[in-house]
Order: C-alpha cells, then sequence, then structure tokens
C-alpha cells in the first residue's frame, strides 16, 4: 500500500467484466421492476451493505449481481451515466 498520502493512487479495473456488468444490471432492474421494487434503491442498498438479500432471487437476479464486484458495478452505472450527460 502506498503510505505517501500527498499522491494520489490509480484504480485499473478489470476490463474482461466491463460488458458482463452491463447486461447483469440491465437484467437486474428488470427483475427488481417486475417483482415491484424500486431497482435504483435496491441496488444502492446492495452496493452500499454488501448484502445480497437487497436483490430479489426471481429470475435469478442475486446470483447474477454477485458474479461481479460492486466497484465494478459501481463503475459501470458511472460510465453510464457521465455518457447521457455529455
Amino acid at each position: 500500500m502506498n503510505n505517501n498520502f500527498n499522491e494520489t493512487m490509480k484504480f485499473e479495473p478489470p476490463k474482461e467484466n466491463v460488458n458482463e456488468a452491463k447486461e447483469i444490471i440491465l437484467n437486474v432492474f428488470s427483475s427488481l421492476e417486475e417483482k415491484g421494487y424500486d431497482p435504483i434503491n435496491q441496488v444502492i442498498g446492495y452496493i452500499l451493505s454488501g448484502d445480497p438479500t437487497y436483490i430479489t432471487s426471481y429470475n435469478n437476479a442475486r446470483s447474477m449481481i454477485r458474479k461481479i464486484e460492486r466497484d465494478e458495478l459501481l463503475e459501470e452505472l458511472l460510465k453510464s451515466y457521465l455518457k447521457y450527460e455529455k
């Protein structure tokens, strides 16, 4: 770990899971909506807590979302948001 607190560390996520993350997010959102949940609130709960019970098991959504790391989910959501806002 870098002991120099004056320098910025660079975060490099694995690149192979980018398309998979997007596909999983879309599937999970769809499953949450179908079951009557607010997908934004549920995914935020999952990302912040790491508790998979925020995600429905309907359509295997809970298993799918656990295939990728929460930081990868957050990265994909942020990239999509910024792409839309530009």
